[in-house]
């Protein structure tokens, strides 16, 4: 069985509000600078709404371990090679600074550092069989992550 990336997010999500509720002697009381997270939680959202309708308008798989239909280098792939990993993290991210508990953000950074040295190793291969060297040519336009 493999994690797909949306329910190691959730899983995520989940583990910090969980640490907000166990650990809550590792909050800090930043407020109102905590509501800032909306707005990271909020675009992350938006950034992987985006480009799952994207995948979906041109009919390429989402699934992180089924075989590329088309290669997407449109949109927000001009500036990220892995939009949604960056709205997961952002989105990650902003639940941390929301509940401000030390310990989210080292589920931010676990998650980073999965998506980073993991999924997106493995989608990148997955890519470079299938396109070849038009992927190729597309890493060394745009960053793996901004």
């Amino acid at each position: 069985m493999k994690l797909l990336p949306p329910f190691l997010f959730l899983f995520c999500a989940l583990l910090i509000l969980g640490f907000n509720l166990v650990l809550p002697a590792l909050s800090l009381h930043l407020s109102p600078w905590n509501y800032i997270g909306f707005f990271f939680l909020f675009s992350g959202l938006y950034i992987v709404r985006n480009i799952q309708r994207k995948f979906k308008q041109v009919a390429t798989e989402i699934n992180t371990f089924k075989q590329p239909k088309h290669l997407v280098d449109d949109g927000l792939f001009r500036y990220s090679r892995n939009p949604i990993y960056l709205g997961f993290t952002l989105s990650l991210f902003g639940l941390a600074l929301l509940t401000a508990n030390l310990a989210a953000f080292d589920v931010v950074l676990v998650f980073f550092l999965v998506a980073n040295f993991w999924y997106i190793p493995f989608e990148e291969k997955a890519m470079e069989k299938e396109f070849g060297t038009d992927y190729i040519a597309y890493k060394k336009q745009v960053r793996r992550w901004l």
